[in-house]
């Protein structure tokens, strides 16, 4: 992928390369945009937006607030030309009057991304600014309307069906593997001998989703044990002096691990076709895996309490995993889906809550956040679809008896 990026790159850059840049001496961001906007010319079009990345690059908070508000104010909707637009089309509903509609009803600052986007590396560059923009408009509300500009260009770049599956091993490219490193949101990855751990054996895997655009750059990995029954500790799975096994003796593969990359790509949905992809890959490498489960945290539950995980951990291991069992079916945010993140996530993909364990994760993280509590999240095949749907139509909750037990027998939370 990275040759082929390279090589498209380099054909890129010989059509324009001789080509007359234009003056951006002491000329602003805001102009320069403009100009990209009323450029008709590929060549000439293709030099703007470089500027435009480039001057933006250089910018601190301040500018680039400056610059997104911009954005908000001058590069918007105007609603009395989408009124008579929208009129012109109820009088006339032909291609003409839908066309001049869609014309006007798109923001000028959707078709500036586009632009900016015939950049080689361009979209990388973009999904940095998207990443800047979340982070300014936690002060700056109103920049909400261009994140939704963002989100919307940024469901069709990156659909599923852009996107590669790549394995990831010991002897990938050292970039990537310092970037597994580094990416790591669920067990941090404290050496490269824990790294070749998780990579190196025969009953390991790690796979990743890759974007043609940015093709050195992961944008969510999954973690997967490969396993004789279903683990309830991730210490066991990651212990230095573990018992490795043939991966054709393994029944069960577990997701261990599943973590974004990309902050800029924050609610652009990656993980539900990453879980399913891999489930099929490990499926016709390994017949005789018959269970796909994950080994999850449960982030929320000591928030949820109101107490601090030395308190929870210091819980009878029978009494936790009843709070976390009563967590995760009964605690609700106020549109009905559960509290906890990732139990909306595994739920939303149709996985079912199979199992609850105590002293799961001892890591001072793992303790912080459930009292060392963690999940199992049963992927069954026969049943997705239909655990699926009961919980997108009602929030409904597919659990097994054994989880239903335990919340059944944990006592209310406290009001």
């Amino acid at each position: 992928m990275s040759f082929l990026a390279d090589l498209l790159s380099t054909v890129f850059e010989r059509r324009y390369r001789g080509a007359r840049e234009p003056d951006a001496k002491g000329r602003s961001i805001k102009e320069l945009c403009h100009d990209l906007l009323g450029s008709s010319g590929e060549v000439s079009g293709t030099i703007l937006a470089r500027l435009i990345l480039d001057q933006y690059a250089g910018m601190d908070d301040a500018a680039k607030i400056e610059f997104f508000t911009f954005l908000v104010r001058d590069l918007g909707i105007d609603p009395p030309r989408i009124r008579d637009a929208l009129d012109g089309f109820e009088a006339v509903p032909d291609k003409a009057s839908y066309r001049r509609f869609l014309a006007v009803a798109e923001p000028a600052r959707q078709e500036l991304a586009r632009r900016l986007n015939q950049v080689p590396g361009a979209t990388g560059r973009l999904v940095g600014m998207r990443r800047d923009l979340l982070r300014l408009a936690r002060d700056h509300p109103d920049f909400a309307v261009v994140d939704l500009d963002f989100r919307h260009l940024f469901s069709s770049w990156f659909n599923r069906g852009f996107l590669v599956l790549r394995p990831i091993n010991w002897d990938s490219p050292a970039g990537i593997l310092e970037k597994i490193i580094a990416y790591e949101a669920v067990h941090a990855i404290d050496s490269w001998d824990d790294l070749r751990r998780r990579l190196a054996p025969e009953d390991r895997r790690c796979f990743a989703f890759f974007h043609p655009s940015m093709p050195n750059e992961p944008l969510i990995f999954v973690e997967v044990a490969l396993t004789r029954g279903i683990p309830g500790s991730v210490q066991g799975l990651l212990a230095d002096a573990r018992e490795v096994i043939a991966a054709r003796d393994a029944d069960t593969a577990v997701f261990y691990s599943i973590s974004n990359c990309q902050a800029g790509l924050a609610g652009i949905s990656f993980g539900n076709s990453l879980i399913k992809q891999v489930v099929a890959d490990l499926s016709r490498e390994l017949p005789k895996l018959s269970t796909f489960v994950t080994l999850s945290p449960i982030p929320g539950l000591a928030r949820w309490t109101g107490e601090d995980g030395a308190t929870l951990a210091a819980m009878k291991p029978d009494l936790l995993r009843q709070l976390a069992a009563h967590y995760l079916l009964e605690a609700k945010r106020p549109d009905g889906t559960p509290f906890d993140p990732v139990a909306r996530f595994h739920l939303g993909n149709g996985a079912l809550v199979h199992a609850v364990h105590a002293d799961a994760d001892v890591s001072p993280n793992g303790i912080a956040q459930s009292g060392g509590a963690m999940v199992n999240y049963l992927y069954d095949t026969a049943l997705i679809s239909q655990n699926h749907e009961g919980f997108a139509a009602a929030h409904s909750i597919a659990a097994s008896p054994e989880v239903t037990a335990l919340a059944s027998a944990a006592k209310p939370k406290p009001a």
